[in-house]
């Protein structure tokens, strides 16, 4: 009945839904939602014939061209170009007519091109693929003009970039001032407009925008080829940088670069980045990413976001874009690189939760110090998986190197997937709720159909983030100490916690992948459990797992197919730079800690079945689950009323 109407009229008024509504006994919203479905898919099949007319009509003004060129070749001498045979005459006006022709049809393969641009770069048409002659060469290079600018401006464009990032990452006073209350470099942006922006005529027409900037130096533990290896390939660029990236993708090739390491690579790409709560948007962001090696030992990673490029894109992403940012990478050539890495966005103002508001616009949820400090501790998680002599004191009840290598890749898999669930990235659709302690609980749900990493059928997840006056070691030291577990875990309360192994996975003692096993009266059962900490945040991620299945990757089997639900907690400072409470001679009455952001995220299987939706018992009881652990949670740590 619907499908007859909307022959008659795909755009049926308000009377006409409530009429069909009453009939098919559906809820008017549900039909206004079908007949725009239907308008959306009625659209892109009409599109998708509709570009296959066009890449057929240019592949046949393509074989003319090719005729004609061949024709008028073997018209004409190579050398000079005038006719060879005896009907001059006739040959040259079958040659101008040619040369008409071709200008004609050229025309018509340039609006062809342009048709066709109105399709996202870097992706092929939704009816066909692209061919290999295509593929063969950029599409800057093939479909020239489809972001209004020419190869040879992208890169006059990065050329600059690079310079304004060497030039970011070098220089001291007076572009970069140090703080005296918290050490952190602080860019005077009245010598940065003098020096460096004076080329940067758009600012004056876009709409008001905050500017952070920081600048970050630090050593960390991997051998150069990886380390450039973690920026020109995006899935490893993904990896490396789980807890601040969502989405990332390369939308286009501009130039492959030399060598294994790529020097020379330009990359069209797009990222979301996020905070691991949902109660901060993300951000998304398209930059042209140019890798160059500038010495023996030194190398440049500079992103730039490109006007013309994101204006052909879509306006409403170019909410955040990147000014010159990125990394001067220098090899030290014993299995470590210096890195000075200069992050320097411009977004657009936005309301942000007065919780999140002091670590945002301080510049520390997006900055060069928590870009750096990941990477670091990625990096030092890599050296000690790759490791043959780990001391037995930093690998305890795993007796084979292939039992530890396994461990630690499920544990991995584990917290990246915890990452990738807790945060605010349209990969989720939130819904709010409120806890029956008064704070603020986000659930989601989403179906597992076919993936062997989490268990089959329909999964909850629920998050809430909260303040506490503790400081973020206190309260990291207290969420991953085994010994206190029973304090704060509802689903093991009075339960007794035994480590079975520890594995370290970094020189700071909080990195580390344990197994525990927790007897109740009823039964026993195993959790992996994975701790990290950096410079900027804490994390402790945890889940139940199948004790044969675990016993099998402790011995060195693969453990890509072990099912894996985690939950746990993200652990930040909460932005606000100590300060002295009283002013004493007494040592221990000098300062005080500042406050931790909490983010606790549980996720449950509710149903085996994949085609089950949540319910309210299914919400209720994550609902109870996160309000009894925050009670406990703060009861241990004293701070009921913070």
């Amino acid at each position: 009945m619907a499908s007859r109407l909307f022959k008659e009229s795909p755009h049926p008024d308000e009377k006409q839904r409530q009429l069909l509504s009453k009939q098919l006994g559906l809820a008017p919203r549900q039909v206004k939602f079908w007949f725009q479905n239907r308008r959306t898919q009625i659209k892109a099949i009409q599109e998708r014939h509709e570009n296959s007319l066009l890449k057929t009509e240019m592949e046949k003004l393509r074989e003319e061209n090719k005729a004609m060129r061949e024709q008028i070749n073997k018209a004409c001498c190579p050398n000079c170009g005038t006719a060879t045979t005896s009907q001059d005459a006739a040959v040259t006006t079958d040659e101008q007519q040619l040369k008409i022709e071709n200008a004609r049809l050229k025309t018509e393969v340039e609006k062809l091109r342009a048709a066709l641009g109105k399709y996202p770069p870097g992706t092929a048409s939704p009816s066909c693929s692209t061919g290999k002659d295509q593929d063969s060469r950029s599409s800057l290079d093939f479909l020239n003009g489809i972001f209004g600018l020419k190869k040879s401006r992208v890169m006059e464009i990065v050329n600059e970039a690079m310079e304004e990032l060497i030039t970011m990452a070098t220089a001291g006073e007076p572009l970069w001032i140090r703080s005296v209350e918290t050490g952190r470099e602080i860019l005077n942006y009245d010598e940065y407009v003098k020096e460096l922006s004076a080329k940067d005529s758009t600012n004056n027409v876009r709409p008001k925008r905050s500017i952070e900037a920081s600048r970050e130096t630090g050593v960390v533990f991997v051998d150069l080829p990886r380390l450039l290896q973690c920026f020109t390939d995006v899935s490893k660029w993904k990896e490396t940088f789980p807890c601040l990236i969502s989405k990332a993708a390369t939308v286009d090739v501009i130039s492959d670069g030399e060598d294994p390491n790529r020097n020379g690579a330009v990359q069209l790409m797009f990222a979301e980045l996020q905070m691991l709560t949902p109660m901060v948007p993300t951000r998304e962001v398209y930059f042209v990413r140019y890798c160059k090696q500038l010495s023996a030992e030194q190398w440049a990673i500079v992103d730039v976001s490109i006007d013309q490029v994101e204006d052909n894109i879509d306006a409403s992403l170019v909410k955040c874009r990147k000014r010159p940012s990125g990394c001067i990478i220098e090899d030290k050539s014993n299995g470590h690189c210096k890195v000075i890495w200069v992050e320097h966005l411009e977004c657009q103002k936005a309301t942000v939760h007065t919780m999140y508001r002091s670590i945002i616009n301080s510049g520390l949820a997006f900055g060069a110090r928590h870009w750096m400090a990941t990477l670091q501790l990625q990096c030092e998680r890599l050296v000690f998986f790759m490791a043959t002599n780990v001391p037995t004191k930093d690998s305890t009840g795993v007796a084979t190197l292939a039992g530890r290598k396994s461990i630690l890749k499920l544990a991995q898999r584990m917290t990246c997937s915890f990452c990738h669930a807790i945060g605010a990235s349209s990969f989720h659709t939130w819904t709010k709720v409120s806890s029956k302690t008064g704070e603020d609980i986000r659930i989601t749900s989403r179906k597992n159909l076919n993936d062997p990493g989490e268990p089959l059928g329909l999964i909850l997840c629920a998050v809430s983030s909260i303040w506490l006056p503790v400081s973020p070691y206190v309260l990291f030291d207290f969420l991953r100490d085994e010994a206190r577990r029973d304090e704060w875990d509802v689903m093991f309360k009075g339960g007794q916690t035994q480590s079975i192994a520890n594995l370290s996975k970094g020189q700071d003692r909080g990195n580390a992948v344990t197994i525990q096993t927790i007897k109740s009266k009823e039964n026993s059962t195993w959790i992996i459990q994975d701790s990290c900490t950096n410079a900027y945040e804490s994390m402790v991620v945890h889940a139940p797992v199948d004790i044969t299945g675990m016993q099998s990757v402790m011995t060195g089997c693969d453990s890509s197919n072990i099912a894996i639900l985690p939950s746990g907690f993200s652990i930040l400072p909460d932005g606000l730079e100590s300060r002295p409470l009283v002013i004493t001679s007494r040592q221990d009455e000098k300062s005080t800690e500042a406050g931790s952001l909490l983010t606790i995220a549980f996720q449950i299987l509710t149903s085996t079945s994949t085609t089950a939706k949540p319910t309210v018992e299914s919400v209720d009881s994550v609902n109870t689950l996160i309000s009894c652990t925050l009670r406990n949670i703060k009861t241990s740590l004293q701070c009921e009323d913070g």
